[in-house]
C-alpha cells in the first residue's frame, strides 16, 4: 500500500500498468472513508477533446519518480466506470467501481459513502 504522507504530490503523475504501459495522468486520489487510506485514483484518459476520468484501485500500487504503477491492466482500467473531467462521483455509482475490479463493496454502517476526495 502507498503511504498517504505525500498524497498531494501524486497529482499529475503518469499512471502506468503492471507492464509499464501508460494509462493516463493521475487527476485525484480518493480515500476509503472507513480506513482513511488512499483507495482509488482517477486517471485522465481519452483524446484532448473527449477526456474522462476512470477509477483504478491504488492497493497495491507503487510510486516512482513521475509515475504511479497500478497492478491492473491498461485495458481493464480504460473500461472502468468513469465521470466527466469536471464531474463528481455519484454515491450510487460507487458499487459499480468496486464490482468492475472484483473487489468487495460495503457502504458505511449508516449507508454513508465509501470513497471521498480529501
Amino acid at each position: 500500500m502507498i503511504e498517504a504522507a505525500n498524497i498531494r504530490e501524486w497529482r499529475g503523475h503518469d499512471v502506468i500498468d503492471a507492464k509499464s504501459q501508460k494509462i493516463g495522468e493521475l487527476e485525484a486520489v480518493y480515500v476509503d472513508t472507513v480506513t482513511d487510506l488512499p483507495s482509488f485514483g482517477t486517471v485522465k484518459v481519452g483524446i484532448l477533446t473527449r477526456q474522462r476520468l476512470v477509477f483504478v484501485p491504488l492497493d497495491p500500487a507503487t510510486v516512482g519518480p513521475g509515475y504511479v504503477k497500478v497492478s491492473y491492466h491498461k485495458h481493464q482500467v480504460e473500461h472502468a466506470p468513469s465521470i466527466g473531467t469536471d464531474g463528481e462521483l455519484p454515491a450510487d455509482d460507487e458499487e459499480a467501481i468496486f464490482r468492475h475490479y472484483g473487489l468487495p463493496y460495503e457502504p458505511g454502517a449508516d449507508g454513508e459513502r465509501r470513497l471521498a476526495r480529501p
